[in-house]
């Protein structure tokens, strides 16, 4: 299937690489529990991981790409529910309710990364974009849009209404059930046969 391909095994390591990683990942998953995103530092994340700045600079580069490692694991057990879970996020549903799931369940994974997942897709310009887990995200949305003209670019429609910049700048305003009914009638409307 071409969703597992898109899967990318985490890469062989070294030992203490791997523990490097390990110190890291949990040092910076604490302090950004404990602080907001924004306010820790590459320096601060080194000194509580107890690695030198060059280690975290040369595996991670910056804060970003630091946001994306933390995001994998919680990425990758929303793809496996998408691809092997119970219907109607897993297989066996039809594709508009599978998709409304899809929606449903990243804004759930969204809102409660919402910091992480903003600094992964927005440190440079196009990164959302060139993050693995966005290929995956596009081509599910894609097959489960195939009845539509352009499949792709409903895929990324949809999933631009899904970005984190986009849903933290409305989440003061219209709050998180209005995000998210918005988001399924949108879903179900891109669903809909087009008529030319």
């Amino acid at each position: 299937m071409l969703l597992e391909l898109l899967r990318t095994p985490p890469p062989k390591e070294r030992a203490n690489a791997a523990r490097n990683r390990i110190a890291v990942l949990e040092a910076a998953g604490r302090l950004f529990a404990e602080h907001s995103v924004e306010e820790v530092s590459m320096d601060q994340v080194a000194a509580a991981a107890g690695v030198g700045k060059g280690t975290l600079f040369r595996r991670f580069g910056d804060k970003s790409g630091l946001a994306a490692a933390l995001l994998d694991t919680r990425e990758r057990v929303l793809q496996e529910a998408i691809l092997h879970g119970p219907p109607p996020l897993g297989p066996g549903a039809p594709d508009d309710e599978r998709l409304a799931a899809f929606v449903d369940a990243y804004l759930d994974y969204l809102l409660e990364h919402l910091a992480l997942v903003r600094m992964s897709e927005t440190a440079a310009t196009g990164a959302r974009y060139r993050i693995g887990a966005y290929r995956f995200w596009h081509q599910h949305a894609k097959i489960l849009l195939g009845t539509t003209p352009d499949p792709a670019y409903a895929a990324h429609a949809l999933l631009a209404a899904l970005s984190a910049e986009h849903v933290a700048s409305l989440l003061p305003e219209l709050g998180e059930h209005r995000i998210r009914t918005g988001l399924i009638h949108l879903t179900r409307t891109a669903m809909r046969p087009f008529s030319t």
